[in-house]
């Protein structure tokens, strides 16, 4: 160490040589994180004065505004960024400054590797947050002066290389700080207005303090989120939506939370009217701002909210979190975690009461945005709550567009209905014809429409809503069915079959059965179909065949799932049938009608692979009935 008169000089560590020649030389795309850190410095000297004030301690030069100027000299290549704040003393400047001597400098560098060059959100965590300032900077120079009156102004200056130098001023200087840095050749850019100013909006913005490039004031919008929500106008609201999200229109809904206990945080979120999604395209280009004391520590952060909630812009700002916390050290932070949890609870809320107070406004958002929402099947947590939230169409509805809860589904089921009944299609009309829907519609029973390939993952994950536990159409309890009256009687065509003709109904069945081999589980008599011949229908819950086309798209093993194939005594060409049987159980009418019922079965619900065999089948019917209809009709 050597001394002149007012001057002392200081050689720094070997391990702080270590961490500095990192910072100056292995972070190259975080440089303009430096501007960030001395901001955020300057921030905090002036809070710090301002509290001085607060409690009556004497200052120096109290006509000073609380501000942040930062000037730029592109000829000298200069950057200097100034503050009011509380300044520093000769011993504060050896403490604060120096503080990187007393820092966990190994776990610095650790971290410096897993973060693969990107220390960005790790600077400043020990103590190094002025010293990123070597990244862009060849030399230097702080001039302080304390907010105590009698305390002399110093200056520091260093090329963080190996030492630096603290020099009383004896020309009076104001109160606070300024930090001149003179740049290297290749940080030229850091004297660009445009970069500056985009650096400051990106990291600073919402600052408390005024912050001036040159003369111009560059955090113009204030931080909404800080403000009481009763003190925001909705055009306040508006501004920072569209600043926030590059949107035109203004937001479907604004979500405006303070919370103090048992976590202190701010969060400001917005549900956008339009609903950015296309056909999934940038799926990862989503999450909220974090912001620790208006200072931007993480854009788009994933872990704030859940997936299903990715449609939600905003910001979440809180007072616990350590500033420049880690990517990695975030996840495993329970103060983050409680922040998350809150944050997800509060929208969940939100969207409940808008459904409970307004039920067309979040039938709109539903439209807008369901199809992600749907996502939370996965929300485990949070199941009892999103099950409240979404919608389907249903038998009920009076057409496509009209949408139902489970919760209303609930208050019309019929006298002791313990199930909730759902059928995937691929539309309305398309159900409006399924074979499977035919006894529901004769005791008035509704069901559930499922369109979305994600709604089959919603409804099996699930698996009940409250007490009611939910159920496919063609798994449904027939006993249960039955002991409903029908809507109305419907007379049959048929008179009862004759005891022989019920034998021969039961053997004709053994026929189908020999027929279709291990392609079914069974043929039996239905007792759901009302005016079709047949259908396919499952032992229990299984997959859709929908759901089976969509896993094998994924190359996914879905097995077989043989179903049992149901026939309808009363049907004329079922009658007809068992007349041809009767006559001749080998006539190989049977056999073709069989095959032609089983794929006309397999291709009502989706899942026949191959129609040429069907097509087949119905040209060499319609043959043989056009030579019927002209020999009948003498053509």
């Amino acid at each position: 160490m050597s001394e002149t008169k007012a001057s002392k000089k200081y050689e720094f560590k070997a391990e702080v040589k270590k961490l500095l020649d990192i910072l100056v030389h292995s972070l190259y795309t975080s440089r303009e994180i430096f501007l960030r850190e001395l901001i955020s410095n300057a921030s905090d000297a002036l809070d710090k004065l301002r509290f001085e004030s607060t409690r009556g301690s004497e200052y120096a030069d109290k006509d000073l505004p609380l501000e942040i100027k930062i000037d730029f000299d592109e000829k000298k290549k200069t950057l200097t960024i100034t503050d009011t704040g509380i300044g520093m003393s000769r011993d504060e400047v050896i403490s604060n400054i120096g503080t990187i001597a007393k820092s966990g400098t190994e776990e610095f560098v650790k971290l410096i590797g897993e973060a693969k060059g990107d220390a960005s959100n790790i600077i400043g965590k020990f103590g190094v947050g002025f010293y990123s300032v070597f990244m862009v900077a060849k030399d230097v120079v702080i001039r302080t002066k304390s907010f105590r009156v009698e305390e002399p102004a110093v200056e520091w200056k260093s090329d963080g290389l190996g030492d630096y130098e603290i020099t009383e001023i004896e020309e009076k200087i104001n109160r606070g700080t300024s930090v001149e840095i003179h740049l290297k050749d290749d940080a030229e850019e850091f004297v660009q207005k445009w970069k500056l100013e985009g650096a400051i909006k990106k990291h600073s913005n919402f600052i408390t303090f005024p912050i001036y490039l040159g003369k111009d004031k560059v955090n113009t919008i204030s931080a909404v989120w800080r403000e009481p929500k009763s003190s925001v106008k909705k055009e306040q609201y508006d501004e920072f939506y569209k600043f926030l999200s590059y949107d035109n229109e203004s937001p479907m809904d604004v979500i405006h939370k303070s919370v103090d206990a048992p976590i202190q945080f701010n969060a400001l979120l917005f549900i956008p009217k339009k609903s950015s999604e296309f056909f999934w395209y940038d799926r990862e280009n989503y999450g909220l701002d974090l912001y620790v004391r208006r200072v931007l520590i993480q854009h788009k952060n994933k872990d704030l909210l859940p997936e299903y909630m990715s449609f939600i812009k905003g910001v979440v700002d809180s007072e616990d979190l350590p500033l420049n916390i880690s990517r990695e050290t975030l996840q495993e932070n329970v103060v983050f975690s409680k922040i998350a949890s809150s944050v997800t609870s509060n929208v969940l809320s939100f969207l409940q009461e808008k459904a409970n107070n307004d039920a067309a406004a979040y039938i709109e958002f539903w439209k807008e945005h369901g199809r992600v929402f749907k996502l939370g099947y996965t929300d485990f947590m949070n199941h009892e709550k999103y099950s409240e939230l979404i919608r389907f169409n249903t038998s009920a509805c009076k057409d496509e567009k009209e949408l139902a809860s489970l919760a209303e589904y609930v208050s019309r089921m019929k006298e002791g209905q313990k199930e909730i009944y759902y059928i995937v299609g691929a539309n309305r009309d398309a159900l409006a014809i399924d074979p499977h829907l035919e006894i529901f519609r004769n005791k008035g029973i509704e069901v559930l429409y499922l369109y979305d390939p994600v709604d089959e993952l919603v409804i099996q994950s699930l698996r009940k809503y409250k007490d009611y536990e939910l159920k496919s159409v063609d798994s449904a309890d027939m006993k249960k069915l039955n002991e409903y009256k029908n809507l109305e009687e419907k007379k049959s065509d048929f008179d009862p079959m004759s005891k022989d003709d019920e034998k021969q109904f039961s053997s004709l069945l053994l026929k189908m059965k020999k027929i279709l081999g291990e392609r079914v589980e069974d043929v039996i008599e239905s007792k759901r179909l009302v005016d079709s011949p047949s259908c396919l229908v499952s032992k229990d819950d299984s997959m859709s065949a929908q759901m089976k086309k969509i896993m094998k798209m994924t190359n996914q093993n879905v097995g077989v799932d043989k179903k049992i194939f149901e026939v309808n005594q009363n049907h004329k060409l079922v009658r007809n049938l068992v007349k041809v049987f009767k006559k001749n159980p080998e006539d190989e009418f049977i056999a073709a009608v069989t095959e032609q019922l089983f794929d006309s079965a397999l291709l009502q619900e989706g899942s026949l692979e191959d129609p040429h065999k069907l097509i087949l089948r119905l040209t060499q019917t319609l043959e043989k009935s056009s030579e019927w209809y002209t020999s009948l009709n003498n053509l």
